[in-house]
């Protein structure tokens, strides 16, 4: 039988353990299903899989005809942001304040847990200070619900390279990020950030210089490898903005790890991305968002932004470079990270591919590809029930049932 939600809430707070009977389990390498599988949950961590797996003492989910993969991964998101066309991003960062902004973090984690993303890499505060870490910490202690947290508070921008802009420079205006130039300043700014809690560096490697200009590159190669090798001295990886090719090749060359968005990367650079082991996070939803935004009717496939994310794409898959699930949710609403998904597949992506991008590969990304991602004994019972095979349509990622997270029941969707 179905659990109820208030058995939900009860596993939350306990230990108690799991038993999933009769599932289609998803196969530790993502291309296939073991149909009519049990799986048991002990202390939060898969025990075992297998037919007919017994436990009396053990909170029993009904399972046939359903779908169970890992927990989704989304490595591009903005706890503190919401849509652009609700308020403006100026009018987010200048007008609401921290405790607003902080409060709509709540709510955006359990959208997103509910969506059955049980983790997500948070990418900038955009203005809001170090919330992010206190959203990841209220996550971590109990205090609310939502996905596990990675934290790259701040993030770093060049002088007279990020928002708001556009005001009269007699004004000093709060910026959405901090500000740090040449290597003595990015290493002091990456030192603070470390020491108010990220998880993650995220740098602009390229930005508009003023508004309505094309971004061009704004920090120097030198000032890259500083940031990354002050990061890594602390063992944290680095994110790189980047959608012109000259900034792409300078934070590769520098050693960030993952690209952010990558638009105009060229096929020589995404060929080196994969030389090197850098992995591409396209965010399409954020491109596909904006394009509405501003008019587009979603049928026109030569809207700039659209065919720019079409392009990229081509180019990505032909270069063979790792490509995962980076949605910049906030610039769309929360809880909706699985149009990502949606987008990769329409753009090329087979739905097999598409899975993994948002399972292994992320898990992979963020340096827990032993712990999370897959189904399979001794990993985190982060798990979640679908109503449909997403090996067919990559959209089956919508249509949740059950969401685990460390073992505890957290969402139950009714039909």
């Amino acid at each position: 039988m179905w659990i109820t939600l208030l058995t939900a809430l009860l596993l939350s707070v306990s230990s108690q353990d799991l038993l999933v009977r009769n599932a289609s389990v998803l196969d530790p390498d993502g291309d296939g299903w073991r149909h009519e599988m049990d799986v048991f949950v002990e202390d939060g961590r898969i025990l075992a899989i297998g037919s007919e797996l017994q436990d009396r003492d053990a909170v029993i989910i009904e399972a046939e005809g359903l779908w169970l993969v890992p927990g989704l991964i989304d490595l591009h998101s903005h706890l503190l942001l919401h849509p652009y066309n609700e308020t403006s991003w100026n009018d987010q960062v200048l007008k609401e304040s921290l405790e607003l902004r902080t409060v709509r973090g709540v709510a955006a984690m359990k959208a997103t847990l509910e969506a059955g993303f049980t983790t997500l890499r948070e990418l900038g505060t955009e203005g809001a200070a170090y919330a992010d870490v206190a959203l990841r910490d209220s996550v971590r202690l109990g205090i609310v619900p939502g996905p596990r947290v990675l934290a790259a508070t701040r993030a770093l921008v060049a002088t007279g390279c990020y928002g708001p802009s556009g005001f009269d420079p007699r004004w000093e205006l709060p910026k959405g990020a901090q500000v740090a130039d040449g290597v003595d300043g990015v290493r002091i700014a990456v030192r603070q950030q470390i020491a108010a809690g990220a998880d993650w560096i995220k740098v602009y490697a390229d930005y508009r210089r003023k508004p309505g200009d094309p971004s061009t590159p704004t920090y120097s190669l030198a000032e890259l490898v500083a940031i990354v090798d002050e990061a890594r001295s602390a063992g944290l990886p680095v994110a790189a903005h980047a959608s012109t090719d000259e900034a792409m090749q300078r934070a590769v060359i520098a050693g960030c790890k993952t690209i952010e968005h990558g638009t105009h990367g060229s096929l020589a650079t995404l060929r080196l991305m994969k030389r090197e082991g850098v992995v591409l996070c396209p965010t399409l939803a954020a491109a596909d968002a904006i394009a509405r935004y501003t008019g587009w009717d979603g049928e026109d496939p030569n809207h700039p932004r659209i065919k720019d994310s079409r392009d990229l794409m081509k180019r990505a898959l032909e270069a063979g470079v790792t490509i995962t699930c980076g949605s910049d949710v906030g610039v769309f609403p929360h809880g909706d990270n699985a149009l990502e998904l949606e987008l990769m597949a329409q753009y090329g992506m087979s739905p097999a591919e598409v899975l993994r991008s948002a399972t292994r590969t992320a898990a992979e990304v963020i340096g827990m590809g032993d712990r999370l991602g897959r189904v399979a004994p001794g990993f985190i019972a982060d798990l979640v029930l679908l109503r449909a095979d997403p090996l067919i349509d990559a959209s089956a990622t919508r249509r949740v049932a059950v969401v685990v997270q460390a073992g505890r029941v957290v969402h139950e969707r009714k039909p």
